[in-house]
C-alpha cells in the first residue's frame, strides 16, 4: 500500500471517529432557548420580547439575583436583543453571565463577566466579555433589566398525568402519566373491569 492511500484512509477514519463523537457537543444554540433551559424561565419567541411577555408572569427589576435573566434591548447592531443567565454576583456592579450565541454564532459561554456601565448603577447598559478580544471591549450594550425566576412553574407539563377519562363528575381516572417511571394508576378503586386492566399494567 502506498503512502497516499494509507493517508487516506487515516484520515477516513478520523473523519468517522470525529462524527460520532461531535453530535453531542455540535448542538447550535440560540441565546433565547439556551437561557431558557438554564435558568427555567418558561418565555418564548425572541429575545427583545422576553421584557414584555414577562410582565404579570416573573417579576423584573433592576437589580442581578443569580438565575435571574438579563433581557438586552434590541439596537441596530442587534436586532433581535439577547437574554443570558446572571450565574453569579461578583459586585453590585459586576456578575458572571452563562449564555449562547454571543462571542461564537451558536456556542456557549460560561460564567463570562458583565459590568454595569450605566451613569445610575441601574443596569441599564453594560459590558460584557467578548472572546476574540479576551476581554470586555468597548462596545456597551442597553438592557431592559432582570427576569427573576423564582416564578417559573415549577411543575413541567411532562411530569403531570394524563387524564384520559372521567368516571363521575367527581372522580378522577388516571390511566396513565406522561412522566418515564409512572405506568398507571385509577383512583378511586371500585370501578370493575377498568380495576382489573389497571391491576394487570402494574
Amino acid at each position: 500500500m502506498s503512502f497516499g492511500g494509507f493517508a487516506a484512509r487515516f484520515a477516513l477514519m478520523v473523519l468517522c471517529a470525529l462524527t460520532m463523537v461531535a453530535p453531542a457537543q455540535a448542538r447550535f444554540w440560540q441565546c433565547a432557548p439556551y437561557a431558557r433551559e438554564i435558568s427555567g424561565v418558561e418565555i418564548f419567541g425572541n429575545a427583545h420580547t422576553w421584557w414584555n411577555q414577562a410582565a404579570g408572569k416573573y417579576e423584573r427589576g433592576h437589580a442581578p439575583k443569580e438565575g435571574s435573566v438579563l433581557s438586552f434591548a434590541a439596537t441596530s447592531r442587534m436586532r433581535l436583543g439577547h437574554v443570558a443567565m446572571v450565574s453569579k454576583i461578583v459586585s453590585a456592579r459586576e456578575v458572571l453571565l452563562t449564555h449562547a450565541n454571543w462571542s461564537r454564532r451558536g456556542g456557549i459561554e460560561r460564567d463570562v463577566r458583565a459590568v454595569d456601565v450605566s451613569a445610575a448603577g441601574d443596569w441599564s447598559q453594560v459590558k460584557v466579555w467578548f472572546g476574540p478580544l479576551g476581554g470586555l471591549g468597548t462596545s456597551s450594550y442597553p438592557t431592559n433589566g432582570f427576569i427573576y425566576s423564582g416564578h417559573a412553574p415549577q411543575v413541567s407539563p411532562f411530569d403531570a398525568p394524563l387524564v384520559i377519562a372521567k368516571a363521575q363528575p367527581t372522580t378522577t381516572v388516571v390511566v396513565a402519566s406522561v412522566a418515564p417511571v409512572q405506568v398507571a394508576r385509577a383512583l378511586p378503586t371500585g370501578h370493575g373491569a377498568l380495576d382489573r386492566e389497571v391491576a394487570a399494567l402494574k
